[in-house]
């Protein structure tokens, strides 16, 4: 069971993130989905992190979904999905949305210091142009891990095609 969450990491889930990550995490800014037993499934990110644009808003830390999608990507799921949006408009179109909606997301959940210092560093573009996972072209499918987390915690018609077509992803977690 997958639970949308919006909460600061407590120090068992922090435990558990680095052991996902193999490293102490770094600029989590919440949980955004977790697990049953509050597993963290989907972190979401500070959007500068070392004074630079971190490339994800939301960032999947679990290894059983990251093997699963890893999994799909090797048997070509980008490739077929990637065809599937260049042959039908409507699908391009809810593409398009969600990546709409990632950046909006991205920018509200900004603080309005980050803000100032995302326009003071130059870059406000990057971060209000580049779509999940930090994407610049928005007809490809980069990765199905980064477009899956933001299909937990938001609007992803990637995401939500992967559920459809491969319902065992969903249940791995």
């Amino acid at each position: 069971m997958i639970i949308q969450t919006d909460h600061a990491p407590d120090a068992r889930q922090l435990d558990i993130i680095a052991h996902q990550l193999g490293r102490a995490p770094h600029g989590i800014q919440a949980v955004s989905a977790e697990d049953h037993k509050g597993t963290p499934l989907v972190l979401r990110m500070h959007s500068l992190i070392d004074d630079k644009p971190f490339p994800t808003l939301y960032w999947l830390c679990s290894d059983r979904l990251k093997v699963t999608l890893s999994h799909l990507e090797a048997a070509g799921v980008i490739k077929q999905l990637e065809d599937a949006l260049r042959d039908d408009p409507d699908f391009m179109a809810r593409y398009r949305e969600s990546h709409e909606d990632y950046v909006r997301q991205r920018w509200a959940f900004m603080p309005e210091p980050q803000r100032d210092e995302v326009r003071r560093r130059g870059f406000e573009d990057i971060l209000t142009h580049r779509g999940v996972g930090g994407i610049a072209n928005w007809t490809q499918v980069r990765c199905l891990h980064t477009q899956y987390a933001h299909h937990l915690c938001g609007h992803n018609v990637i995401g939500q095609w992967v559920d459809e077509h491969y319902p065992d992803v969903a249940a791995s977690v």
